[in-house]
């Protein structure tokens, strides 16, 4: 069986190709894909090249984990029935090139238990579960309980930041401020305020979230932080972090890294999402078909107005 795929041949090289499937075992299924997220962070990496080794990592791959397709075929042992509406993480199911992580494909071979059932209104947006899946693993790992926890201030208003700022909102927390200092990102707001930095007379949070990745960005968090406060990073840092040590000691403040999303994460934005709590409507801003993917891509990482970009598979499957 054949698949066309988005390819990173190498670093800052990239084809529309195709590729054969592994053969499916009973536990797997196939699946037509309809649209799939391209990762600004992630994938950003793989393709220039930046991405730190880890094992597995070599090239010809086949990027993406934020896919939203059909079942064509599903095992005995898969779980699923085909004609399922189904989130896709990703796939290692092609013979020429590596999965890392595979789900930008037409079709694409995955474990059943992999794939996520989805609402028929949910469609593209579905392609955002891992995004809110990672916003939703920024807060604290009982967020309904710990009102008091999560951020008051977020820094950058991305895709990432909204969504934080959303699932704050969806818990009843207090709005959250969230900071941007491009004029092309301060819009999009839903229930809480955007500001500049500059205009921020605030002082004692008591836990803010930064999603910009900004390099030397800590002094100015530290600042804002009230005592015993905590700074959460969710953003990826290229640049050593580092920071003034006299302020964050006189604040004995906290640091929390927020890393990849659990399945306990998953599972609360799949429930949200299928329900309809969950708003995530205007975050998807570009859509291309698969066979251009080399715009998209280029429009995904260098384009401010981009919040999130979709390729659309539907005539390629």
């Amino acid at each position: 069986m054949n698949t066309l795929a988005v390819v990173f041949e190498k670093p800052t090289k990239l084809s529309v190709r195709e590729l054969t499937l592994v053969e499916p075992t009973a536990a797997d299924v196939v699946v037509a894909m309809q649209y799939s997220g391209i990762s600004t962070g992630t994938e950003k990496l793989l393709f220039t090249g930046r991405m730190p080794p880890f094992p597995g990592l070599a090239y010809p791959l086949v990027p993406g984990y934020e896919g939203v397709g059909l079942i064509l075929e599903a095992g005995a042992e898969s779980g699923r029935e085909p004609g399922q509406l189904v989130y896709v993480p990703g796939s290692k199911g092609f013979n020429e090139a590596r999965g890392l992580f595979g789900g930008q494909a037409s079709r694409v071979v995955v474990p059943g238990g992999k794939t996520i059932p989805l609402a028929d209104h949910v469609g593209e947006k579905g392609a955002l579960f891992a995004l809110a899946a990672t916003a939703h693993h920024c807060l604290e790992p009982d967020p309904a309980n710990h009102l008091d926890k999560l951020p008051g201030l977020i820094v950058g208003h991305g895709a990432l930041g909204r969504l934080i700022a959303r699932l704050c909102v969806l818990y009843g927390a207090p709005a959250p401020t969230v900071w941007e200092t491009n004029p092309i990102r301060m819009d999009g707001a839903r229930g809480y305020s955007v500001i500049h930095p500059d205009d921020d007379t605030t002082r004692g949070y008591k836990v803010i979230c930064d999603v910009s990745g900004a390099d030397g960005i800590m002094d100015t968090l530290v600042n804002k932080l009230m005592p015993g406060g905590e700074i959460v990073l969710g953003g990826f840092y290229s640049e050593p972090v580092s920071f003034t040590f006299p302020p964050a000691f006189l604040r004995e403040a906290r640091i929390r890294i927020a890393a990849q999303w659990k399945e306990q994460d998953l599972t609360a934005i799949t429930a949200f999402a299928n329900s309809g709590r969950l708003d995530l409507d205007g975050l998807i801003t570009h859509r291309e078909p698969a066979a251009r993917a080399a715009d998209a891509y280029a429009t995904a990482f260098g384009d401010p107005h981009c919040v999130k970009m979709i390729l659309d598979w539907r005539s390629a499957a």
